[in-house]
């Protein structure tokens, strides 16, 4: 009778028969199938340290968080030496794909204040249509270093490692042992269906608690899961009483890139900087600061707030990338809202109308007209991009041509938007915009304080034009999110990532309105209420 010894001994023996790849000598003379996957994993491990915010030790976290970690980075090298039989190389891209990812994080995180999210990989196709959008934030040095390094790791790991079936060893049991490690690892990501932890799509909160490449996978599961949208805001209800089209005012909704009081950051900045702005706060019906959910960009967040009326806790997981849900499903909203009412309904934006699939999603909204960059000429340019004296013209040509219908037009401007860095500051332009000189490393907020002075007149142009034609206007006015100076604010101070607003109406001016702060998913409801109420 054979021992347990024995027993042990001949399926030792029958595995290498049937396995090579199995048999310890086949495996001895191919280190780099022993060595390359435990040292990744124990790698990608360490290097996530340099994370920012910085995730917990991995011991300390959740063990279904280093399951998913372990288990998808096991699949993404498992693929790589699948097609390539090379497992130093495999291991090379592997961690390299990770650095990237930590290092765009990085970035991203100290320009917007957010780490790098599942949703974003869609920026990556955008970088490649809208370089000049995305390419100067992450730096020219930066992307020449990824692209050099990116190029050597190809070139050496094909060059230098040869494929392990060139080595001898058998394709059918290799491929055949592979198998069952992607099997494992993808079994493992199925297995692990809970949410450790999530903190209410809090992404600095579940960095630090999961891990960067756990937060990738839960974050993609609700995303692509069935996450319902929420309902529709309270204050988009039908009114019980309807008033008639010809007694509503027409609406002008401006969105001004980057717009905040740039006063608050220093003393040297004029006080008549925004002149014309101040003058309609002081007849405003309503004005404050506006708290947004975003910082620096993602201006689609404060966007979809504004049109919406809902919060980026009710919109939960969407509310990172709004328009890629609305793209599918269409929300109440306040164009749909006005519709209902009587008006016409335009957006005008001097962008690519596919950006942020607004091409799409406006319609279902309740748009019935886009005006993009095509109706723009290079020379309406100031800066980077359409200047906003130019947009003000478009959007009074649209009022002096409009019919007996109320019309809505909302606006997104586009001259203020970044990379301010790219622009040269005309030190003469900011001895006019400044009552003193402005300290070292400040030439960011030169610019920006140019761009901020054709805002203020753009909105005293759109003041007359409504207070010239013979229905009565409203002008809402506020801005998306701060500019992107990281330099700026580390030398002033970094402010507290609100906005401003006023709601102005040309027949209706008050002496004073007491400011009065809202949340930007607040702001149609106050809109609707300027546009209804027939007191005067």
């Amino acid at each position: 009778m054979a021992t347990r010894g024995h027993r042990t001994a001949a399926f030792a023996a029958l595995a290498s028969r049937s396995y090579p790849l199995l048999n310890p000598q086949a495996l001895s003379a191919h280190p780099a199938l022993l060595l390359s996957l435990p040292l990744g994993l124990g790698l990608s491990l360490l290097v996530e340290q340099g994370l920012s915010p910085r995730p917990q030790r991995f011991w300390a976290r959740p063990r279904s968080a280093i399951a998913i970690h372990l288990a998808l980075w096991t699949l993404l090298y498992g693929l790589l030496l699948l097609s390539l039989q090379r497992p130093w190389f495999a291991f090379g891209v592997t961690l390299a794909l990770q650095l990237f990812l930590i290092v765009v994080n990085n970035v991203k995180v100290d320009a917007l204040k957010e780490p790098f999210l599942v949703q974003d990989f869609d920026y990556f196709w955008d970088m490649l249509k809208h370089p000049r959008l995305y390419i100067p934030f992450f730096g020219l040095w930066r992307s020449l270093i990824f692209s050099g390094g990116g190029l050597a790791v190809i070139v050496g790991g094909l060059w230098l490692e040869p494929r392990l079936t060139d080595q001898g060893l058998a394709p059918g049991p290799f491929y055949g042992a592979l198998l069952v490690l992607l099997g494992v690892a993808a079994l493992t990501l199925l297995a692990v269906n809970r949410r450790p932890g999530l903190s209410a799509f809090d992404p600095d909160a579940d960095f630090r608690r999961l891990g960067q490449l756990a937060c990738f996978w839960h974050y993609g599961r609700a995303l692509f899961g069935d996450a319902p949208l929420p309902a529709g805001a309270a204050c988009f209800e039908p009114p019980a009483h309807p008033p008639e089209p010809a007694a509503l005012p027409n609406l002008v909704l401006v969105q001004s890139e980057s717009f905040a009081d740039p006063r608050r950051l220093s003393d040297a900045v004029a006080p008549s900087l925004l002149a014309n702005y101040d003058r309609l706060r002081g007849e405003a019906r309503q004005q404050g600061r506006l708290t947004v959910p975003a910082w620096g960009a993602n201006t689609v967040r404060t966007e979809c707030a504004v049109l919406t009326g809902l919060t980026s806790t009710a919109l939960g997981i969407h509310a990172f990338s709004p328009y890629r849900t609305l793209a599918r499903q269409a929300l109440p909203n306040l164009a749909g809202y006005l519709k209902t009412l009587g008006y016409r309904t335009l957006c005008i934006h001097p962008y690519p109308a596919g950006f942020y699939l607004r091409e799409t999603v406006f319609p279902r909204l309740g748009f019935d007209q886009f005006i993009d960059i095509g109706a723009f000429a290079e020379s309406d340019k100031q800066g980077q991009y359409t200047g906003d004296l130019a947009l003000a013209e478009r959007i009074s040509t649209q009022l002096r041509e409009a019919s007996d219908q109320p019309l809505f037009i909302f606006v997104i401007t586009m001259e203020n938007h970044g990379p301010l860095h790219l622009e040269r500051e005309d030190p003469a332009l900011t001895r006019t915009l400044c009552r003193g000189p402005l300290p070292e490393g400040c030439s960011d907020l030169a610019v920006y304080l140019g761009h901020i002075r054709n805002a203020d007149r753009m909105i005293e142009q759109l003041a007359t034009e409504l207070a010239a034609a013979p229905r009565p206007g409203v002008l809402g006015w506020y801005g998306d999110h701060l500019p992107i100076m990281p330099a700026v604010y580390q030398q002033l101070g970094v402010p507290d990532g609100r906005t401003d607003y006023l709601i102005w109406r040309s027949d209706r001016r008050r002496l004073s309105s007491p400011a009065q702060d809202l949340r930007a998913d607040q702001l149609p409801a106050a809109l609707i209420q300027q546009l209804l109420d027939s007191r005067g």
